[in-house]
């Protein structure tokens, strides 16, 4: 599980560990915000109505959820519990809320690793570059700090200082805990 403040490169990064990996799937969420350019239904969200997110929530088919600068964003409980089941990991590209919910719905077999940033000033350059408007990297700058302050909640802290380190940092964690003893019975 993966989660950083917006921006950090957490879903860079995930996308990168995908293409990477057949063993590893990505639980794909849904969400009540529009969609960004270039963003596919059902690759990067399923992109759903407040109205539909509240009837999930209400029915239990959310593993977690989370209301993040005035949106929703969930797990489905039905896909992740299927791809376990046929002995895939999951990759979860979520924020510390989740990992938090995901934890107390899943126990230890969840593994938080937060991306942190190098610094205010790239994470602010990141957030412009992608197309934020002003007043989101504002809203999401005023955000990060308390996000980063939950970093020592995640079993791993990687900083994006540069991507193929930080990826490489993170591919390293995935090994390590398919081996751990408790995973390979």
């Amino acid at each position: 599980m993966l989660a950083a403040p917006s921006g950090a490169g957490k879903t860079t990064i995930s996308r990168a560990l995908l293409e990477q990996d057949d063993a590893l799937s990505l639980s794909v969420s849904v969400t009540t915000r529009e969609r960004r350019p270039g963003e596919k239904e059902g690759k990067h969200y399923f992109f759903i109505s407040q109205e539909r997110f509240d009837e999930m929530v209400e029915a239990g088919e959310l593993l977690e959820y989370a209301r993040v600068f005035g949106r929703s964003y969930g797990t489905p409980r039905g896909p992740v519990e299927e791809a376990l089941k046929a002995g895939r990991d999951v990759m979860f590209d979520i924020d510390w809320q989740g990992f938090r919910q995901l934890r107390a719905s899943l126990g230890e077999d969840v593994v938080g690793v937060f991306i942190k940033p190098p610094s205010q000033e790239v994470l602010r350059n990141r957030l412009v570059k992608r197309g934020d408007t002003p007043e989101q990297v504002e809203h999401r700058m005023a955000h990060a700090e308390e996000e980063l302050s939950h970093a020592a909640e995640f079993d791993y802290i990687v900083e994006n200082h540069d991507l193929d380190v930080a990826l490489a940092d993170v591919r390293g964690i995935l090994r390590a805990e398919r081996l751990r003893t408790k995973r390979l019975g």
